[in-house]
């Protein structure tokens, strides 16, 4: 991390009217959140997928709650515990004091479901989960468009096989099973009803921004599921005002922005230091 790309973000900042922070999956590592980067990543973390033969994409398929509901509901189990669990790190402070500084408001672009940002401080209003939240509830088939809180869920799990055991999270308007109100791989039956309104938000507070001077600070987000850097760079294209923070693939294509190879709290607490 060079002090000269730390200057450059920090001066970008300061000369903004408004925030966008745009994170990936890297952001929730210094929260202590596993890595997925690979199949090995993942069975670091998990150790029973790797004796299964079963990798990320593998698991986190919708398919599994209908043909084997205790092993998908065992790995969004153990999720849905450990991100309750979990505290965000400081680097989520950095940036609300940042946002709370910008005359013409901020917003939050992210592609992770463990609601980190809300548990932070952040205006769950302001926050757009394009994948949506593992803290909301729908029904597998669907039944319907309903789409309802997990508050009051809690799913035990065999730690040795990662299997959930019985009752499982059940839909409360069939009956039937529930799942996770996430954008799986390969899913045709995710309820986006929590999460469009807050990207419709989004988009019209983008277009409220007109020729004000937009920041977007990019976290954690990599190019093997590359939504949250393509919101990015279509969000920071006519100014150049990117950062991207990210310790594997920092790159910023043509030079329009500013690269900083490093993980998350690193980075903001270098470039806070200088505001």
């Amino acid at each position: 991390m060079s002090s000269e790309s730390v200057a450059a973000a920090a001066k970008t900042i300061s000369e903004a009217e408004a925030l966008l922070v745009c994170a990936g999956a890297g952001m929730g590592v210094d929260s202590g959140l596993p890595d997925f980067r690979g199949d090995t990543g993942f069975w670091r973390a998990y150790p029973p997928y790797e004796r299964l033969g079963l990798s990320f994409a593998e698991v986190a398929d919708p398919v599994h709650f209908a043909e084997d509901p205790e092993l998908a509901w065992g790995f969004y189990g153990h999720r849905l515990g450990l991100y309750r669990e979990t505290v965000p790190h400081a680097g989520f402070e950095v940036l609300r004091r940042w946002a709370e500084r910008m005359p013409r408001g901020a917003r939050v672009f992210t592609s992770n479901v463990d609601g980190g940002f809300q548990l932070a401080g952040f205006a769950p209003e302001h926050v757009a989960e394009c994948h949506g939240s593992i803290h909301h509830l729908q029904c597998l088939e669907p039944c319907t468009d309903d789409v309802w809180p997990a508050d009051d869920v809690s799913v035990p799990v065999d730690a040795a096989t990662m299997r959930a055991r019985s009752p499982l999270p059940a839909c409360r308007n069939c009956g039937g099973t529930a799942r996770p109100n996430i954008l799986m791989f390969g899913d045709r039956d995710w309820v986006p009803g929590h999460a469009q309104p807050r990207l419709d938000e989004l988009q019209a507070w983008r277009r409220s921004l007109r020729a004000a001077r937009l920041v977007v600070v990019e976290l954690g987000a990599g190019t093997a599921v590359p939504t949250v850097r393509r919101h990015a760079e279509l969000a920071s294209a006519a100014s150049g005002a990117l950062i991207r923070i990210n310790p594997r693939e920092p790159e910023v294509r043509h030079g329009r922005g500013t690269s900083i190879p490093d993980g998350a709290l690193s980075a903001l607490r270098a470039i806070d230091a200088l505001l």
